[in-house]
């Protein structure tokens, strides 16, 4: 019999989960206080036909609200003029409706107005290293796209400048936590392809990561092969968009796998993509997501490659070969030799790569001149739970590939 090794797992918000879910803003709002704050993106949401709904909602819930906008990734000066502008209105509830730069924002926010300093004073690796104790203003997360798990999450991601002293950190606190994410499929719909793509492989990066975490357990385990399987099922429906009931059944499978992803990585941890990822986007205007997208294929070979070459008995390799039967939809118990699978795995993924034409980071302006600084700044939290500890050539190796 296994021994099941202990673990511990963080606060999770409430979760509403499902079409039209999204009806339930007010009353959840509501609970709360009766005067908000919503931060949106520059447009998008405030375009479709949700945002005349909402709005008629919360006055019929006797509720007033103010409006922040984000405009691309949050930065700290943008954040902390909100906080500035925001910090004297009596905002009882922070609502953030949008993508994973929204919520991060609309995250940040919340957890600032209370005190009205800097994020600098909190962010990792950069600020002045102060301890965050909360409280946070009350935050409901309502994510517009399916990528980044925000709505699940205790981390909020900044950036500044695309350039030499550019950064990508995280302010992260178990205050954080939204109180309650509401998660709507039917939101997903006015999402472009290439944002679905982008975001789509973010959350896949998020679930494959988690799983062959060395933080993983039991329980993010079975939840990471449940986004996967979610995610085999719906993603390229809801890309393609070819036929609409095919599209609104594989949107749902996408949002529920972006959630788990979510919660599976601030439990689990992540890896290597998301190693690199941090210095890829603070020094070049690589989104996120088409980061995630574009390593997440060349990353899994050389962590394999690196596995059987120095821990050939380490449990990742059974995952990599379980996640290669998921994505081949057959039993892995068919399978005699766990190394096709991991074989299957890779092949998988660099089709995908191809399929999505997800761009090389010499689209972003990187060259091999750059490769080594990025490697220097890639040793961040994310990296230590890799399943190994990759050394500096495979990292430059990986880079390389798709440079």
């Amino acid at each position: 019999m296994t021994h099941i090794a202990p673990f511990n797992i963080a606060r999770l918000p409430r979760i509403l989960f499902g079409e039209g879910s999204v009806a339930e803003i007010p009353t959840q709002v509501a609970a709360f206080g009766k005067h908000i704050l919503i931060v949106t993106g520059a447009q998008s949401f405030r375009a479709t036909a949700h945002w005349d709904t909402l709005q008629q909602g919360l006055r019929e819930q006797g509720i007033t609200s103010e409006t922040f906008a984000v405009g691309g990734e949050p930065s700290p000066d943008g954040v902390d003029q909100a906080v500035k502008d925001y910090r004297n209105s009596g905002i009882e509830v922070v609502l953030g409706i949008g993508g994973g730069s929204v919520l991060d924002a609309a995250k940040t926010i919340a957890g600032l107005l209370p005190h009205g300093n800097s994020v600098m004073d909190h962010l990792e690796g950069v600020g002045k290293g102060i301890a965050y104790q909360g409280p946070s203003v009350p935050f409901i997360a309502v994510p517009t796209t399916a990528g980044t798990g925000s709505e699940a999450t205790k981390n909020a991601v900044l950036s500044r400048s695309k350039a030499e002293n550019g950064f990508k950190k995280s302010f992260r606190h178990d205050c954080l936590v939204p109180q309650v994410a509401i998660v709507d499929p039917a939101l997903l719909a006015s999402c472009p392809p290439h944002l679905l793509a982008a975001n789509g492989m973010d959350a896949f990066t998020q679930l494959l990561e988690s799983y062959v975490s060395s933080n993983a357990n039991p329980l993010t385990d079975a939840l990471a092969i449940s986004g996967i399987t979610a995610f085999r099922d719906g993603f390229f429906a809801a890309w393609e968009a070819k036929d609409e009931a095919a599209a609104k059944a594989g949107r749902s499978q996408l949002a529920y796998a972006s959630l788990i992803s979510g919660i599976v990585l601030a439990q689990a941890g992540l890896g290597s993509v998301h190693g690199l990822a941090s210095p890829l986007g603070a020094f070049f205007p690589c989104p996120h997501g088409v980061v995630c997208g574009t390593l997440v294929a060349e990353a899994t070979d050389i962590n394999i490659a690196a596995l059987h070459e120095r821990a050939s008995d380490s449990i990742a390799l059974t995952k990599y070969a379980n996640i290669g039967a998921v994505l081949a939809n057959q039993s892995a118990k068919r399978q005699a030799e766990p190394a096709a699978l991991c074989t299957t795995l890779v092949e998988t993924l660099r089709n995908w790569t191809e399929r999505l034409a997800l761009p090389k980071l010499s689209t972003y302006g990187m060259q091999a001149a750059d490769i080594d600084k990025v490697v220097a700044n890639c040793r961040g939290g994310s990296m230590k739970t890799n399943p190994i500890v990759l050394t500096d050539a495979e990292l430059r190796e990986l880079l390389q590939r798709r440079l």
